[in-house]
Order: structure tokens, then C-alpha cells, then sequence
């Protein structure tokens, strides 16, 4: 039986390795560019900065160093000079696709940091990764500026899942919206007619603001925002104001808000504000052809009659008088209970008359 030359012994003593097997070595050289490795090998294992990571001017130095351990998957057993190339990133990125094909089965809920803003969405990286998340499922409304989200850590699931065709996507709407649910049937479940509750204007139109109670958001027509007249609600609310809302109604979802509280009613004390024979100052708030309505206090206007503006004929009241101008005139009729008011400058004028005759006498 014929002896074993040293170099075969030698040989026989390191294990051997095939490619696409998982070894583990340690770190016995570090460049900018390549880390070395002893994998117990009788040649020595190269990691390129390539098969490092995808970030092209990495210092391979900052983040190894001599003598730590690291697991690596091998490319080739001989790259054509006798070394072994190995890959730590295509490793991990194999374990980071096992990892997010488990959530995805799974239906796991995810939490990872936002590293990166596209155009058509943000993109979030689990276990070396990168999972993208379109637009249109970061929110459960629409998003005008997503580069608030840039390092936010945010949670998601994985809606679709196929690494061949590196397409990974994620999906956060679906969990706003499960959690938008929850809130709104705890929400519905205690909110009653004629709670006063706190909210946050979400958004302002035309007609009215949203107002986000928690979850649910209500619906402040401008018919509702004052006792008064509010004819822009944008010049009065801005997103993000803290109000004091009225429960007026609740239809299905639909929940009507109002800021008429019934103690600030100003029709409450009516009888006393506005008695018949008080003289009152009031601004013209519109104009007809038959008179005048002038604003008395917020919500309670008062007519003003064509032929209440003065001794002298007035065809029209805009002949005379001009919206937002103040006048003083006296109450001469109060009805509580339609909500109505008329107004005289002609009395005022009667009474000075009348008073200049007694004087004389």
C-alpha cells in the first residue's frame, strides 16, 4: 500500500466544500474593498465588497474586523487563482426571502424602518430586503408628500411576495383601515345625540370642515359653525385646529356635528335683549327690495322695512343704506317663537320729532 505524499495529507486534513454551500469562517484580513476569510479550507474564502452589499463605496473596514465570525454561502470553490469567492449578501438576502415568505403566509404584521422615497412609493428594508410599498397602500387616504415617512418606522404585511421577479410588496392601508374599523364600531358603540366631544379638523371645503373625532370623522356643515353667518369656512378653520363639537346626528357612519351649543343660543334671552321699545345699533347684513335684515348679535338678525327707514319715501333700501353700515333703530316687534325681529329708524325719527314739539310747547 503506497504512502501518502505531505501535500496529499495535508489535503486530507481540510474539509472539503462544494458550491452553494453554507460555511462559517473567521475574519483574518480586512481592506476597503474585500474581506478574507478562513473557512477551514485549504485555500482561504474572498468576499468582494460586491457580495458584501449593494452599497458600492462601503468601507468593508468600518463594519468588519479581525477575527469575527461570519456565515457565508460559497459561489465558487476555485475563482481561476486557486481562491474560494464567497457571498455574505445573497446569503442573507436568501434568509431575509425566507423570512418575508413566512409573513407573507403568515399574514404577519411587520415593523421596519422607511429607507428609501420613490416616486410611485416608499420602500422599507426587513432582513436585507427591500420591500416596496406603492403609494396607494401606504395610507388609508391619499398621501400628497410621502418624504414625511423617510426614517419613519412603520408597520405593514407583505401583500405580494415573488423574489424571482424581485417583487416585494408591502401593504400599511389594509392595517390603518382594520384599525380605522375597530375605532369607529368603539367609537359608535358610546356616542350618543347630544355629546360634546373633542376632535381635530381633518380637512375644510366650501361647505364645511371634517372633523376627526378618533377614528370617525364628522361632518361641521357652515350651516352649523355659528349662530351666525359664516360664509367662508376656510377664512374660520385650518387643519389641524382642536375644537368642541355637538353631536347633532348620527345616520349609519354619518355623524353630524354642530358648534350651536343650546346655551349659546342667542334667542335664549330674547325677552330681554330684545324688547319691543329698546333702541338697539346693529350693521346691515343683506338688502331686497322690501328692507334691510341687520345683524343684532351673532345669529339674530332683524328686518328692517322699507318704509321703517325713514319719514321720507325710500323706493329701495340700497337707495339710502349699504351693507355693513351701522345704524341705530328701535325694536317696534319681537316673535319668539318664529325667530323674527322688525326694526324702525322712522320711530327713532317720530320720537325726536315728538320731543322737539313738546319742548316748544
Amino acid at each position: 500500500m503506497s504512502e501518502l505524499s505531505f501535500e496529499q495529507m495535508l489535503d486530507e486534513s481540510f474539509k472539503t466544500i462544494h458550491n452553494g454551500e453554507v460555511v462559517e469562517g473567521t475574519v483574518i484580513d480586512v481592506k476597503p474593498d474585500e474581506i478574507i476569510l478562513n473557512i477551514g479550507y485549504k485555500a482561504d474564502g474572498i468576499i468582494t465588497r460586491n457580495e458584501y452589499s449593494n452599497d458600492q463605496s462601503l468601507d468593508l473596514t468600518t463594519v468588519v474586523s479581525v477575527g469575527d465570525t461570519m456565515t457565508v454561502k460559497v459561489l465558487k470553490v476555485n475563482d481561476g487563482e486557486g481562491q474560494v469567492l464567497l457571498t455574505y449578501k445573497r446569503l442573507a438576502a436568501e434568509k431575509g426571502n425566507e423570512r418575508l415568505r413566512e409573513a407573507y403566509e403568515n399574514k404577519e404584521v411587520l415593523k421596519a424602518t422607511v429607507t428609501q422615497i420613490l416616486g410611485g412609493g416608499i420602500c422599507a428594508t426587513v432582513e436585507g430586503v427591500r420591500v416596496f410599498i406603492p403609494a396607494s397602500l401606504v395610507s388609508d387616504s391619499y398621501e400628497k408628500d410621502l418624504g414625511k415617512y423617510e426614517g419613519q418606522e412603520i408597520e405593514f404585511v407583505i401583500s405580494e411576495f415573488n423574489p424571482r421577479r424581485n417583487r416585494v410588496i408591502g401593504d400599511r392601508r389594509q392595517l390603518l383601515v382594520a384599525e380605522r374599523a375597530e375605532k369607529q364600531k368603539e367609537l359608535f358603540a358610546k356616542l350618543k345625540v347630544g355629546d360634546t366631544v373633542e376632535g381635530t379638523v381633518k380637512n375644510v371645503t366650501d361647505f364645511g370642515a371634517f372633523v376627526d373625532l378618533g377614528g370617525v370623522d364628522g361632518l361641521l356643515h357652515i350651516s352649523e359653525m355659528s349662530w351666525g353667518r359664516v360664509d367662508n369656512p376656510k377664512k374660520v378653520f385650518h387643519v389641524g385646529d382642536q375644537l368642541k363639537v355637538l353631536v347633532k346626528d348620527i345616520h349609519d357612519t354619518k355623524i353630524a356635528l354642530s358648534l350651536k351649543f343650546p346655551e349659546t343660543n342667542p334667542w335664549v334671552h330674547a325677552a330681554e335683549n330684545f324688547a319691543v321699545g329698546t333702541i338697539i345699533t346693529g350693521k346691515v347684513a343683506r338688502m331686497t327690495d322690501f328692507g334691510a335684515f341687520v345683524e343684532l348679535a351673532p345669529g339674530v338678525d332683524a328686518l328692517l322695512h322699507v318704509s321703517q327707514i325713514s319719514r321720507t319715501h325710500v323706493d329701495k333700501p340700497s337707495d339710502v343704506l349699504s351693507i355693513g353700515q351701522e345704524i341705530t333703530a328701535k325694536i317696534v316687534d319681537l316673535n319668539e317663537e318664529e325667530k323674527k325681529i322688525s326694526l324702525s329708524m322712522k320711530a327713532l325719527e317720530e320720537d325726536d320729532a315728538d320731543y322737539a314739539d313738546h319742548s316748544e310747547e
